[in-house]
């Protein structure tokens, strides 16, 4: 995507309320973006930019500390600020708004607007409204949302939708949607400007067998030509971005909620030829789903990171409950791709520079039998049991001691993301240890007492009880509890550096 610097006429546009609509006449007067455009590229971003860290697998948060749904989205730049556009549900599933949310660093994001609704047209009144993303027009001033759109029962539309606004994160009018052609299917949506200004969308077509590249009418709100297909190759959630005149076309397979591995294919010229697709990260792309690729274009480098979604259904949990998974990708060539797992990224939207950081996994031996502690058929579900068992290295015995502050940390499971958790919150003795999907509860929270000779007592901060391994076992999978602590070796762990 084409990245945009748009003047701004005085005054700072006030920050509106969750869920609060605007009219015309409040956006004029609130001192808006304007349409002009002083450059077709940023020319850096604001100097209070610095390097700030991001944890992957988490649900995000905002500046008034709401969980942030912005899912299936993209990020545009203006002025300033990044722009993050993406899917709020109901708890049906249902399409509730499509948020947008801004920041200058990429870490700290400020709510600003449902800027579409269900209530914003009949046919969204009961719908699923999917992988939104906006790109602006230079010629006609307007910044133009392209979305899949279904009728929230089934998936049987497969419909292209667009909406249309003055301002980046002003509320869209919702002009319609249609099969492109009256003719292909259109589910897993993205859309792209080249550098000369031509507009792209490409979406799943064919009961997502096919995927399909559409060139753009020049105010980019239909479709005028199909430039590129890819048939039979079943595959979704494509993120399209061009490097050093080449384009990259990012996708994952189609296996519902699930991760899976996800291909790229380049070309020199978007019509093809285009290479055959190949792997990039790992089987799961690190537990997520590929949404959008984000140039980030700063005073040193241009940095491109995945942005990926992990969706909870996938995980043992809802929609809801879905977070975040954001990597730095590499190019050992000018048409190879590469990506490394994480569970922190640096950032500097100043500089450009992105980075991983590199995760200090330990494991967690049981002093009475040698045994480790694992999270039982290396399940990646909530509510999974902790027993320990025979040391293997597999993920699911490696933990991350992430800070929560005041002396404790949780417990990350390398495999899942999620965190060792006393099931229930409760304080009784003999009370199962389970993972659970991270949150800011003490039951979550662990302290490590020194027990001598290298071991330590794992103290639950809201019981004060000790992980234990029920009844002195020595056996594989005998179930790790919360116990009263006593001295016991079945209640000492050692922590083994990977």
């Amino acid at each position: 995507m084409t990245f945009l610097s748009i003047s701004r006429v005085p005054g700072s546009r006030p920050h509106c309320p969750a869920g609060r609509r605007r009219g015309r006449s409040a956006l004029a007067t609130a001192g808006v973006l304007t349409a002009t455009v002083t450059a077709a590229l940023l020319a850096g971003p604001v100097a209070e930019a610095a390097t700030v860290t991001i944890t992957n697998r988490t649900q995000f948060r905002d500046t008034s500390g709401n969980v942030v749904h912005a899912h299936g989205g993209g990020i545009i730049k203006v002025g300033d600020y990044y722009y993050w556009f993406g899917e709020s549900r109901n708890s049906d599933y249902t399409f509730r708004a499509v948020t947008v949310y801004r920041s200058q660093d990429l870490r700290t994001w400020e709510f600003r607007n449902n800027a579409l609704t269900q209530n914003s047209a009949a046919e969204l009144n009961v719908a699923n409204i999917e992988r939104p993303k906006v790109i602006y027009n230079r010629s006609t001033g307007q910044f133009v949302m392209w979305m899949h759109k279904e009728n929230g029962r089934d998936y049987g539309e497969a419909r292209a939708a667009v909406a249309t606004s003055g301002t980046v994160d002003g509320n869209y009018t919702y002009r319609g949607s249609f099969r492109p052609f009256n003719q292909h299917m259109s589910r897993d949506i993205t859309a792209f400007v080249d550098d000369d200004g031509t507009g792209y969308m490409v979406s799943a077509a064919n009961e997502n067998y096919d995927l399909h590249v559409y060139r753009l009418t020049s105010d980019y709100t239909n479709v005028a030509a199909l430039v590129r297909s890819w048939p039979g190759d079943h595959r979704e959630a494509p993120a399209l971005f061009k490097r050093n005149g080449v384009y990259f076309m990012l996708t994952s397979g189609a296996t519902g909620w699930n991760p899976n591995q996800q291909k790229y294919s380049t070309a020199t010229s978007i019509t093809g030829s285009w290479s055959g697709w190949q792997n990039v990260g790992d089987s799961t792309a690190y537990g997520s789903q590929t949404t959008f690729v984000l140039p980030i274009q700063g005073s040193q480098t241009t940095s491109y990171l995945y942005l990926g979604d992990r969706w909870g259904p996938g995980f043992g949990g809802s929609y809801a409950d879905s977070a975040y998974v954001w990597l730095p990708l590499t190019f050992p060539g000018n048409t190879s791709l590469s990506m490394q797992g994480y569970s922190q990224i640096t950032v500097d939207t100043a500089t450009g520079v992105v980075g991983g950081v590199a995760t200090p996994y330990v494991d967690l031996v049981s002093r009475h039998s040698g045994k480790c502690m694992d999270v039982v058929n290396a399940s990646s579900s909530n509510n999974a049991e902790i027993v320990q068992y025979t040391c293997n290295g597999g993920h699911n015995q490696q933990w991350e001691a992430r800070d929560a502050g005041n002396g404790y940390v949780q417990l990350v499971a390398r495999h899942s993301g999620r965190c060792l958790d006393v099931t229930g919150a409760s304080t009784a003795d003999g009370a199962k240890v389970i993972q659970y999907a991270c949150s800011s509860g003490t039951n979550q929270q662990w302290q490590f007492q020194d027990a001598g000779n290298g071991y330590y007592r794992i103290v639950a901060r809201h019981s004060g009880k000790c992980l234990d391994v029920s009844n002195w076992s020595t056996a594989n999978s005998a179930r790790i509890i919360q116990y009263g602590c006593s001295g016991g070796n079945n209640q000492q762990w050692q922590r083994r550096s990977r």
